[in-house]
């Protein structure tokens, strides 16, 4: 498989980032694209709602259905995967993108934050998973793609910042157990994350970060297109970074994709090896 023609992808916090950026990348294929996402007013500090970003998909030659999902609330993920399965008669991707990040100690931590991570992160990604998973297990090629990073116990990652680490592995663990767990069956359950910084509004939350030593999130979205292409079967249950996959399927020059190709990347959370 090359392509990702005719496949619908079900993709929470598709309305900006790194999200929007994976469905834009399917459509130009001609794939349906499910725009998952709490943004359906604008909001004057965040760019983007689920309209803009089903406008820019169709504009690429995809079809998309935008829809307002809070994966926190159940009964929304299932309207939002019932509306999904009305208008493209199946879903055959789920992109588990949707994220709370909040890089604080745990003095200052309040447990609105705290809750509002695991929820989101964790919960989140296992509760879309699960409900999703009927569906994708009558799919030709399923995946569940997760933008979670691999699990690291490395105590430096964890002192900083417990209640987001704690939350974004829960991500990594709930990848690790659906991989196993649906193996037999044919769905592939992976992981990606970045080598480096993205430059979304994320990194507002990441102090002294400077977007010129960041890079766009359009590498993920060529990542995750060679993940989600590949048959399911024969890529399951992997802790992918974006730039050792793309060195693998071919691609050898990256500076496309820094957004200033002149400055020194940022390398991104959890990773212990260090850029060169």
């Amino acid at each position: 498989m090359s392509t990702l023609r005719g496949k619908t992808l079900f993709i929470t916090g598709a309305s900006r980032g790194i999200g929007l950026a994976i469905g834009l990348r399917a459509a130009r294929d001609g794939a349906n694209v499910v725009v998952a996402a709490k943004s359906n007013v604008p909001n004057p500090k965040l760019p983007g709602t689920i309209h803009s970003a089903a406008e820019a998909i169709e504009a690429e030659g995809g079809q998309a259905l935008a829809v307002m999902c809070d994966i926190r609330e159940e009964d929304q993920v299932q309207a939002a995967v019932a509306l999904a399965v009305e208008r493209f008669g199946g879903i055959d991707i789920l992109v588990n993108n949707a994220s709370a990040i909040w890089l604080r100690g745990t003095l200052d931590t309040p447990m609105k934050r705290y809750d509002l991570m695991n929820q989101v992160n964790a919960r989140g990604t296992f509760l879309c998973s699960q409900v999703c998973l009927p569906h994708l297990l009558k799919a030709e090629n399923p995946h569940i793609l997760t933008l979670a990073p691999p699990p690291n116990l490395d105590p430096r990652w964890w002192a900083p910042h417990t209640g987001y680490t704690l939350a974004k592995m829960g991500m990594s663990f709930v990848t690790l157990g659906l991989a196993e767990e649906f193996r037999s069956r044919g769905v592939a359950v992976n992981a990606l994350w970045p080598r480096t910084v993205i430059a979304t509004d994320a990194i507002n939350m990441i102090p002294g970060v400077q977007i010129s030593h960041c890079r766009y999130p359009e590498i993920l979205a060529d990542a995750a297109h060679a993940i989600l292409t590949t048959p399911s079967r024969q890529l399951t249950g992997q802790f992918i970074i974006d730039e050792a996959l793309l060195r693998e399927r071919g691609t050898l020059d990256f500076s496309q994709y820094a957004v200033d190709p002149d400055q020194p990347l940022l390398p991104d959370l959890f990773l212990d090896e260090a850029l060169p």
